[in-house]
């Protein structure tokens, strides 16, 4: 339990799981050849969970608030993030260099280097913390597009890979406004901790009460978008509509309702797990809705 609490094991296999279900699910079933073949395509992801378990290392011992952690030397922290985040960015280049793009490992580099700013420093930031671990939710996938699919972009499959990337761009859209309301969520729950090791949040500046109602009516935004796009994209696949009725919308309403009364900080650890169970099945989703209409195509 203290490995996956160091490492947040959790949200990095998320995020694998994540990554693949977008391979193996939706990709690898459209009439297009992607520039990353199988293990090549596994390298990348490793590439993303070596950073992301880096910066979670790196956040849970040394991080704002973490600097008197006496458990394990600062030497041994710096090691191990430092070993984690040079495989994760070394992987990076070598899958940049691949296809033809050294330069696009840029986007490794900048997510390990915000992850660490974030830990030792951006985190003391309202808001802007929020918004940037969000944005590092949503940044594998465009990862994926700019490394599977932008490197064999050809007036041929222009028009297809476009929507692809459309489709993908929704997703991470929605991913990053999730991602918003977990720190949010965790914000609410961590708000006693963080006052006394003077990290300034949310909660902090506004105050719980204040705080939990503007998160209350900023989680209407991801129900609104659920809603939108269920009329506007899939009303005729009534597998992935339903899907997306019992395993994506009904958990907000429940987060919505439980939110409401939510008051101690198990209450908000639990909302968190709810919306990480959110992106776990939205993720998921894009299987589901590739196969509905496979399915449709061939009935």
């Amino acid at each position: 339990m203290k490995l996956v609490r160091l490492y947040s094991l959790q949200n990095v296999l998320l995020l694998a799981i994540g990554m693949l279900a977008f391979k193996y699910g939706f990709l690898d079933r459209q009439p297009v050849v992607l520039a990353l073949n199988n293990w090549q395509y596994i390298v990348m992801v490793l590439a993303c969970c070596f950073i992301a378990a880096g910066g979670f290392y790196i956040n849970n011992t040394a991080g704002v608030g973490k600097e008197n952690n006496t458990e394990i030397s600062e030497a041994k922290i710096y090691n191990i993030y430092i070993a984690l985040t040079l495989i994760g960015v070394g992987l990076g280049y070598y899958i940049a260099n691949f296809v033809g793009r050294p330069m696009h490992s840029g986007i490794f580099v900048v997510g390990a280097a915000t992850l660490y700013i974030y830990a030792t420093s951006l985190k003391q930031t309202v808001l802007v913390s929020n918004i940037v671990i969000a944005l590092l939710m949503a940044l594998p996938l465009i990862a994926i597009g700019i490394f599977t699919m932008y490197p064999v972009l050809n007036a041929e499959n222009k028009l297809l890979l476009a929507t692809l990337l459309d489709l993908m761009l929704d997703y991470a859209l929605f991913i990053f406004v999730i991602g918003l309301l977990i720190t949010f969520i965790n914000d609410l729950s961590n708000a006693d901790t963080d006052y006394n090791n003077g990290i300034t949040t949310l909660p902090i500046t506004l105050g719980r009460a204040r705080t939990q109602k503007i998160v209350l009516v900023f989680a209407l935004l991801p129900v609104g978008m659920l809603l939108y796009y269920g009329n506007a994209y899939i009303k005729e696949l009534l597998f992935a509509l339903g899907y997306g009725l019992v395993f994506i919308l009904a958990p907000m309403i429940y987060f919505l309702i439980k939110l409401w009364n939510a008051k101690t900080p198990k209450d908000f650890q639990h909302l968190e797990m709810v919306l990480k169970i959110v992106l776990l099945f939205t993720v998921l989703s894009v299987a589901v809705v590739t196969f509905n209409i496979q399915y449709n195509a061939k009935g």
